[in-house]
């Protein structure tokens, strides 16, 4: 009697899928309907989201971080360099975003991914014009020498929310760096000691151990789709294919708005962004307590 029932649950499964695979939005649909997705997430949250720090032991500073299957590597690397005269005592920061063919099928060898400029500069941008860093502690001697923090992001895994996913590794990299300790030589430049020269160089230091970077109005946003009177946080790659209005909100940790980035579609009504700022107010909330 097993055998009947078996056959036609296997039936019916076959002919859902059939029908996700050719009218994925009607498919959708029906689940927004009943304000939930097909996978039983809801359409306000967002999904589980894991943060490993020190991943990388050659870098300065690194963090692996996933949202959902979407994964991304940060590394830092500090090299110092010659400020310019415009900014003399201050250092700078590099930010490349990199997605290699094994993080989605769509990504093709020997083509860079059309995603990963994008991302490279909206990274740039909200890290520059959110305050975290001040670029004045990566000075060492005004006008002669200063920080340059080389942050390299890599995506493993592009499964959705790309941009949330790479700033969430970028800051919490940051929060793992370590200034490492220079000295000058006897040229009067100033030079890298590793980790058996400290404490036993009789070179001048400039810092005399290790230190962190002070942190402050920390950025962290959240990707959602607009389709029709329906607002989905977070959503996946395949969520993003078929609906195809993002926006993406930016808000510090005082919930003062940082950025608002929407890449083309219809236009964005005030509430639809103050309904997003919400879903990520009371996220980042739970995120950073």
């Amino acid at each position: 009697m097993g055998l009947p029932n078996a056959s036609g649950d296997l039936s019916t499964e076959v002919e859902v899928d059939a029908f996700r695979r050719l009218f994925p939005l009607r498919f959708y649909e029906k689940h927004l309907s009943e304000s939930i997705r097909p996978d039983a997430r809801p359409l306000g949250r967002a999904r589980d989201t894991t943060i490993s720090l020190g991943a990388v032991a050659s870098a300065n500073g690194s963090a692996l971080a996933k949202i959902g299957s979407t994964t991304m590597l940060a590394a830092i690397k500090m090299e110092v360099m010659t400020p310019s005269m415009e900014i003399p005592d201050e250092g700078c920061i590099a930010i490349d975003f990199h997605m290699p063919p094994i993080c989605s099928p769509i990504v093709r060898p020997g083509r860079p991914a059309e995603a990963a400029p994008v991302v490279s500069k909206q990274l740039s941008d909200t890290i520059l014009s959110s305050g975290m860093i001040n670029l004045k502690e990566l000075s060492l001697v005004s006008g002669k020498a200063a920080w340059m923090a080389y942050l390299d992001i890599y995506c493993l895994d592009a499964d959705g929310a790309l941009f949330d996913t790479a700033l969430l590794s970028a800051v919490a990299a940051f929060s793992h760096l370590e200034i490492p300790v220079v000295s000058v030589n006897d040229d009067g430049k100033i030079v890298l000691l590793s980790e058996e020269q400290e404490g036993m160089s009789d070179w001048e230091p400039v810092n005399k151990e290790k230190r962190k970077v002070t942190l402050s109005s920390i950025p962290f946003s959240l990707t959602c789709i607009l389709h029709k009177n329906y607002i989905l946080a977070d959503p996946t790659a395949e969520q993003e294919s078929i609906m195809e209005t993002l926006v993406t909100v930016v808000l510090d940790s005082c919930s003062q708005l940082v950025s608002l980035y929407k890449p083309g579609g219809p236009v964005l009504a005030y509430t639809s962004a103050i309904q997003v700022s919400s879903i990520l107010i009371f996220g980042g909330t739970k995120m950073f307590n």
